[in-house]
């Protein structure tokens, strides 16, 4: 119990440095009833010693910030531009589809705009990081989130390699790429936040096709190398590995999985094996946009080097299924 602890390490202190036993009581007693009133007061949140937190859903949290996010035009990337628009951000939707990344865009409003970027090319990363700096001045947030599921094959003898390398080059070399380029802009002011797309398919294996997966396992890799690095600047780096969403994104592996399953019967299949069974509760593209939001605000200010994984518990539990005795 921190209270009593800290109050027998104050008894501690008072005796050893008391000449006097008799005024170590006295002392200790007084002294004592001092500090327990206003740790008390602390814990509970009252008086003039109260603690307060930020609430999540108290104010705009990124009041005056600038967000660049990749993939953005739809699933999880829209989703998380939305929310950061809804908490006072600038956001630049960066995309390959021009037309899906103009409505994104389109509909945040005044506080967003759209660029065309292809992540596995280095000039159009950097011209999107200078665009967002030439626009609105500063670079506060990088997400780089485009991804591709790449194809459903089923044994590593059979992947072709040029498919591995599509994969690699966008949901890697594409993360590496708005690293650097973000932190061109960042490091001179001496702060910023950086955060990648994982997945819990770069948790366990067995979840996802090889290429995939072993994309999403170097992501936590890259991001702690890369925070090592720009911790020194004030520049925090983080990634969320999210348990698989009936985005498009994800529905797209799966149709060429269970080829002529509406798409409605794969996003139910995709609810169920994610349910969090004890509360009900499903994973939800507004459920990365929270954790991107809390990661990338003051709420996140000591957190760099991390993987959030939001799953629901998935890649923790293993349910062994017994027959019904």
């Amino acid at each position: 119990n921190p209270v009593f602890s800290s109050a027998q390490a104050l008894d501690y202190f008072l005796c050893n440095h008391s000449r006097a036993g008799k005024s170590c009581f006295n002392l200790t007693t007084m002294f004592r009833r001092q500090f327990l009133s206003r740790l008390c007061n602390a814990v509970a949140g009252t008086g003039h010693e109260s603690i307060r937190f930020s609430s999540s859903e108290a104010g705009k949290r990124l009041e005056g910030k600038v967000a660049l996010i990749t993939g953005a035009s739809s699933g999880i990337g829209k989703a998380t531009a939305t929310e950061f628009v809804r908490h006072g951000a600038k956001v630049v939707v960066a995309d390959v589809n021009d037309e899906l990344g103009k409505a994104a865009a389109g509909q945040l409003g005044s506080s967003a705009d759209f660029v065309h970027c292809d992540v596995r090319q280095e000039s159009q990363v950097s011209d999107a990081v200078d665009y967002t700096v030439s626009k609105h001045g500063q670079l506060d947030i990088m997400y780089s989130n485009a991804g591709v599921p790449g194809p459903i094959v089923a044994g590593i003898a059979d992947v072709d390699m040029a498919d591995f390398d599509h994969v690699m080059n966008i949901n890697v070399r594409g993360a590496f790429l708005g690293m650097k380029h973000a932190a061109r802009a960042m490091v001179p002011r001496k702060q910023g936040c950086i955060l990648c797309t994982a997945s819990i398919a770069g948790l366990i294996g067995g979840v996802a096709p090889h290429p995939y997966a072993i994309s999403k396992f170097a992501i936590p890799g890259l991001v702690k190398s890369v925070a090592s690095e720009l911790t020194r600047h004030g520049i925090r780096v983080n990634c969320i590995s999210p348990y698989a969403i009936a985005t498009p994104f994800a529905l797209e592996g799966l149709r060429e999985l269970y080829p002529g399953r509406s798409d409605d019967d794969l996003a139910t299949y995709l609810d169920q094996c994610g349910e969090l069974k004890v509360t009900g509760v499903r994973c939800e593209v507004k459920d990365i946009a929270k954790a991107a939001l809390y990661l990338a605000s003051e709420d996140g200010r000591y957190i760099t080097g991390h993987n959030l994984v939001v799953d629901g518990g998935f890649s923790v539990i293993k349910q062994f299924l017994m027959p019904t005795p």
